[in-house]
């Protein structure tokens, strides 16, 4: 299935050959291999094959879409909420030492290809480097990474929050969780 030609069913599919990329395997290392960033609509992962960037959301989104085109039902994806702290993402280490959180949660978009889970965020992600931090994997559809993933999140972490019990507002925790996502740009 993933060495499989494209077939020309879809514009996604289309746009990949004009792209010189032929089978879903070479779609995969293609997009990991875009830069991490954000699209002009966060919600639009058509968007990745166009501006040739894209965040966690978009590029494994784009790809569950390319998969639909093809006909390929064993292609899942998923909001995958995790602990983010410094062994897992040591770019964020001193941001979130320095707010004493031990981890913070955040959602993350990942798929399963068969039985294998498959992270193209960026050239070096990895689903090994979260999975023994995961927290909880819920299946969504593509139309999904906008409003209702941000919504999601927000649930969880005032839940987070209030069950833990620290010092911080949502709002300022949702700061601090900004921070750190724009570390992750540089």
């Amino acid at each position: 299935m993933l060495k499989n030609k494209l077939q020309n069913k879809g514009k996604l599919s289309k746009r990949l050959l004009e792209l010189e990329v032929f089978t879903f395997l070479e779609a995969i290392q293609f997009v990991k291999k875009l830069p991490y960033g954000s699209n002009t609509d966060r919600a639009n992962p058509d968007l990745v094959l166009k501006e040739l960037i894209g965040t966690c959301s978009t590029k494994h989104a784009v790809l569950k879409k390319i998969a639909l085109e093809q006909g390929h039902e064993n292609v899942v994806l998923y909001l995958c909420m995790f602990k983010m702290q410094g062994s897992n993402t040591p770019k964020l280490k001193e941001i979130i030492d320095k707010y004493e959180f031990n981890y913070i949660p955040e959602a993350h978009c990942v798929l399963k290809i068969d039985d294998r889970f498959v992270d193209v965020t960026n050239a070096k992600s990895s689903y090994e480097d979260i999975k023994n931090d995961v927290l909880e994997l819920v299946e969504i559809q593509p139309e999904q990474i906008g409003v209702y993933k941000v919504n999601y999140h927000q649930v969880y972490l005032k839940k987070w929050l209030q069950n833990e019990k620290w010092q911080y507002s949502f709002e300022e925790l949702w700061q601090i969780r900004e921070r750190c996502i724009n570390a992750l740009r540089v």
